[in-house]
């Protein structure tokens, strides 16, 4: 199971970073990322989210936006390996109706997962295939590469998490709230309903209390979903180019081409003129 580990920190940037440090898991610099830290040996504990975890060998952390963990404590034994990644950036490589949004809600409950000694295996050889490839930037598809190396890493977790959940009978009704949103943002309504208070009413709730709802138990917001299932159907849209951009804001329900401007800058970072300009291929 040991293998040779680098130097207690590698990063390039802030986009990867690998680590062999137990008490580097909530340093500042992963605050905008999801870090995945497993235990090779020994035993230790954190806390996160006001819950005290306790984790051992072949244990498995998966925590975006790890600046929620505290008072972090370990066995003078204890190994561990970890490896983050821009949270956008992982989020990005995923369809927005993956197993991902709905895992992550558990995992925001429960960020540890047990593994069997060959998932350890596994999922150690999908870090160090990261950490191997991390210092290659001056590759032409450099970030392509690391994004079919964390897909591959992100696959591997979500086979073991589905055993876990598959296992998990509990009828909580905050997360059973959450569920229901998700599957309600599944069916592609988001492609006109993009306001919090019609997805309150469809699951007979108060705005405030899905927004406090969706917040406690995934650590993000009802719109943070909403946008994130509606922006995979922008991007269709934009790519169709027999559809005129006011064509689209019509079915996408935008009050105005202005709004619909303003929406596409804020979440693909160009006016949708500008987004059909850079698909364009270069001369």
């Amino acid at each position: 199971m040991m293998c040779f580990l680098l130097p207690n920190f590698v990063a390039m940037k802030t986009d990867f970073l690998y680590s062999t440090d137990f008490f580097g898991m909530n340093g500042p610099e992963l605050n905008h990322t999801c870090m995945h830290l497993l235990c090779t040996a020994g035993e230790g504990s954190f806390v996160f989210n006001e819950h005290c975890y306790h984790i051992m060998k072949n244990d498995l952390v998966v925590i975006p936006m790890p600046d929620r963990i505290k008072n972090l404590a370990a066995h003078p034994d204890m190994q561990v390996e970890w490896f983050a990644a821009d949270y956008k950036f992982l989020q990005n490589l995923l369809p927005s109706n993956n197993y991902s949004i709905g895992g992550s809600i558990s995992l925001n409950q429960d960020p540890v997962i047990s593994l069997n000694d060959e998932q350890a295996r596994r999922m150690l050889e999908d870090f160090h295939r990261l950490r191997d490839r991390m210092g290659d930037r001056d590759l032409q598809f450099y970030h392509q590469l690391m994004g079919s190396l964390c897909l591959t890493m992100m696959y591997d977790i979500f086979e073991a998490h589905a055993q876990r959940e598959a296992t998990d009978t509990h009828t909580d009704r905050t997360a059973y709230i959450v569920k229901q949103l998700m599957a309600l943002l599944a069916t592609g309504v988001c492609q006109t309903e993009r306001d919090v208070s019609y997805y309150a009413e469809r699951l007979n709730v108060s705005s405030k209390y899905l927004s406090a709802t969706v917040k406690r138990v995934t650590g993000h917001s009802v719109t943070s979903y909403i946008d994130r299932h509606a922006i995979p159907i922008l991007k269709d849209y934009l790519d169709d180019d027999r559809l005129s951009l006011t064509q689209i804001a019509e079915r996408m329900n935008f009050t105005s081409l202005s709004y619909f401007s303003r929406y596409c800058s804020k979440h693909l970072g160009h006016s949708p003129s500008e987004y059909r300009r850079s698909l364009q291929p270069k001369r």
